[in-house]
């Protein structure tokens, strides 16, 4: 009898899900009519749960007696209780690595975009006001410094192509990296008065919830651009949509969220802000990679196998 997983949303690509299918009894609970019911239809036999970005819940943990393992699609996993997870002995597995470098490139595309104007240059034409003159100047990359907030895989993926443009980096993170060239800033607010560029690469989760706040953004200051790829909580938004009504900072690249799918209002009006879906990991090569991972690591856990990528 094929044990049961729990997949809490639609993100596992259809080869991955065959072979998911495969070798358990799958429940896509976003297709469940009634999803509390199904849950509790079936939480004796759940002993897998894959998610993604959507919260794997205290409430939903404590629901299922024989859970054993929580594949997470993604590098960070807070959107797990990892505390009672670890109470319970339950395993949880993420996807490192594999997306390290389409999450960069967004990164890198959201300084070029921000610096050189690509968004706004493209609804400039578009419109025809190209036809009443040139669009307004924007700024070149060479020489400037970009501060990178979380020098992990992707802050280090993301410092390389930043170099390439003869950029100057420097980091801030939980303590200095004696192996990195980088200058190390242990403060963030004197990090973000010392640059032009802020791109956020850090883990989310309570430790950097707010961390770039209206005091980091201030220091920032009216010629510098914020870039978050990291997570939206890391931002205090209402911090940031006042900075940037009063044009306390040049501008903003924003690929994550606090409430994603929504996006505060005021940002949609900005012309100086550029929004993305939370599309970091958004390539068919990248995600075929997580989902890949996330079925290995699954049956490497009901085979007795060492898991892929634990979660430390």
């Amino acid at each position: 009898m094929k044990k049961t997983a729990l997949i809490i949303q639609h993100f596992l690509l259809p080869a991955e899900m065959k072979v998911l299918e495969e070798n358990f009894r799958v429940i896509r609970l976003w297709k469940e009519r009634d999803p509390e019911a199904t849950i509790q239809e079936n939480k004796k036999n759940i002993v897998a749960v894959v998610s993604s970005l959507l919260p794997v819940s205290t409430t939903l943990i404590e629901a299922l007696p024989n859970l054993e393992i929580i594949a997470n699609m993604a590098v960070g996993v807070d959107n797990i209780p990892m505390d009672v997870a670890r109470a319970r002995g339950i395993a949880v597995t993420n996807t490192p690595d594999v997306l390290t470098d389409d999450t960069a490139n967004v990164g890198l595309s959201l300084v070029l975009a921000l610096a050189r104007r690509i968004v706004e240059g493209d609804m400039y034409v578009r419109v025809g006001k190209w036809q009443n003159g040139p669009l307004p100047l924007g700024v070149s990359l060479t020489g400037k410094k970009a501060g990178i907030a979380g020098l992990g895989r992707i802050g280090k993926a993301v410092a390389k192509r930043l170099e390439a443009f003869d950029m100057d980096v420097v980091y801030h993170g939980r303590s200095k990296q004696e192996d990195q060239p980088y200058e190390y800033y242990e403060d963030l607010v004197e990090m973000a008065k010392a640059v032009d560029f802020l791109v956020l690469c850090c883990a989310g989760g309570p430790e950097t919830e707010n961390l770039v706040n209206y005091k980091v953004l201030e220091a920032l200051g009216p010629k510098g651009f914020l870039v978050n790829i990291a997570r939206g909580s890391v931002v205090n938004e209402e911090d940031l949509l006042i900075i940037l009504r009063n044009q306390g900072i040049a501008g903003a690249g924003l690929d994550v969220f606090a409430a994603e799918p929504h996006v505060p209002e005021a940002l949609l009006t900005m012309d100086n802000v550029v929004l993305l879906p939370h599309i970091g990991s958004a390539t068919f090569e990248t995600r075929t990679e997580m989902g890949q991972l996330v079925v290995r690591n699954l049956l490497a856990h009901f085979d007795g196998e060492p898991l892929l990528t634990p979660y430390q």
